[in-house]
């Protein structure tokens, strides 16, 4: 009897929370969930020398936030350090890293430490693209592409994650892909990197959770394509449901996810209905919709990009 008396108590206090939870989160929807402060907050933005990792470094100069920009591309990085002075943030630290290389991460983190203090806003969004089919793609840039979109992650959260913890306070910022959600011709190993990362965000969520440390926060973030050039010759057949995005709105709409603490953000908002249809519909009816959207010919005009990234 006291077991069948705990096991409904159990179930009243479960569904109760759900509903609160849903009727929160309808509330959100209705009233946006006011932007946190990042004033004077240490944020740290990989692949900050160019594209959405430079925009993103500029969005927070102009909200007072202290900037640690990594890059592999020295001068592109300070470039970036010197649009973010001009945007309005008092201290800025450029600093010359291959987020491929675990020992180079770890040193680069070591010194941030030391110059800096303990980062609390960590956006990993470096990353590289192949574009190439899975059988035409040497088995070096695979490896590339998973060492900078994946693997960069990895000794990011090792270098930086432990003081999140002991200050119970920290953000940790996944710049994943819609090709983190579904696989696209073209882009394999790309998708692979892209759903590794996704998923290590969301494993990591999950263990602070457990663990109740309620002040770090995850967010991940899944783009359709971008106009940074990193996708340039790509194309989209439906504009109004999967537009080619531009990069300052992106940026824009992506940090503000951030300071709205959101869990998952997808831009579109069709890729939200997108990954609803596939959760149910059968495989020929969702490979009808694929076919339909053209979304299966989107890479066939990537021009591969020439510059070091």
């Amino acid at each position: 009897m006291s077991f069948n008396l705990q096991s409904s108590k159990k179930l009243f206090i479960f569904l109760g929370k759900s509903l609160l939870t849903l009727l929160e989160a309808m509330i959100f929807a209705l009233l946006p969930k006011q932007q946190k402060n990042v004033a004077g907050e240490i944020v740290l933005i990989t692949g900050a020398g160019s594209g959405l990792g430079r925009l993103l470094a500029l969005q927070f100069a102009r909200r007072g936030s202290v900037l640690v920009l990594w890059d592999v591309n020295k001068e592109g990085n300070e470039e970036t350090c010197k649009m973010a002075q001009e945007a309005g943030a008092t201290r800025v630290h450029a600093c010359t890293c291959d987020c491929s290389q675990k020992e180079e991460v770890y040193r680069v983190a070591d010194q941030v430490k030391k110059e800096v203090g303990d980062v609390s806003i960590l956006i990993n969004n470096a990353g590289i693209v192949t574009g190439k089919n899975f059988l035409d793609c040497p088995d070096e840039l695979m490896e590339k592409s998973f060492d900078v979109n994946f693997k960069a992650h990895l000794w990011t959260y090792k270098a930086f994650l432990p003081a999140m913890i002991a200050n119970d306070h920290g953000h940790l910022v996944c710049i994943s892909s819609s090709a983190g959600l579904v696989g696209v011709n073209g882009l394999a190993d790309y998708c692979a990197s892209k759903f590794a990362a996704f998923g290590l965000a969301e494993s990591v969520f999950v263990e602070t959770f457990v663990q109740n440390q309620k002040g770090i926060k995850t967010t991940i973030v899944c783009p359709f394509f971008i106009k940074t050039g990193m996708f340039e010759g790509c194309t989209t057949a439906c504009p109004s449901l999967l537009p080619i995005l531009e990069p300052e709105y992106a940026a824009e709409k992506i940090v503000e996810a951030i300071l709205q603490e959101k869990m998952y953000f997808y831009m579109p908002k069709f890729l939200y209905f997108m990954m609803f249809l596939k959760s149910f519909l059968p495989l020929k009816t969702v490979l009808l919709i694929g076919d339909y959207l053209d979304i299966f010919h989107a890479m066939d005009g990537f021009l591969e990009r020439k510059k070091k990234l």
